[in-house]
């Protein structure tokens, strides 16, 4: 059975981008490793984005209570993400995507309360967000690493 290694990142919602993203920047100290201001998503790390591209995410579009925009979970390998989309597919969760982020492979799916989670991968490829592309988890893992971005 696989399991996660860790806690990835969290997004949340939030009323007003700008103020928030200048919040966690000047007073938590956060870094900006990308982002997209006119589809609303900031991308933010302690870390060095060489070292963990996003720890957390701001995405504008808070209402009330919706206040979590997802929560990921990361693993291993790609084997074991594998292994996670055969469990959720033999548990029947429904998955609402599989992407590639280009530094990543996730798949999203929502737990019993309807939060979106995702259980991803990184790839170790610096690559530009926001950026999502489908994947087939069913192909070989070469044809999977080949179609990352």
């Amino acid at each position: 059975m696989p399991k996660v290694s860790s806690l990835g990142h969290v997004g949340i919602y939030v009323h007003d981008l700008e103020r928030s993203r200048l919040f966690y920047r000047d007073t938590l100290g956060l870094r900006i490793n990308d982002e997209d201001l006119e589809r609303g998503i900031v991308f933010m790390s302690a870390k060095d984005r060489a070292e963990e591209h996003h720890e957390f995410v701001l995405m504008r579009g808070r209402e009330d209570g919706k206040v979590v925009q997802q929560i990921s979970f990361h693993v291993d390998s790609l084997g074991e993400l594998k292994e996670f989309f055969g469990v959720f597919r033999k548990q029947q969760v429904p998955i609402n995507r599989v992407v590639s982020h280009g530094n990543a492979v996730g798949i999203y799916f929502q737990d019993p309360d309807g939060n979106q989670i995702e259980v991803y991968w990184p790839t170790g490829v610096d690559w530009p967000q926001p950026f999502g592309k489908p994947v087939d988890l069913t192909q070989p893992d070469a044809v999977v690493l080949a179609s990352l971005t």
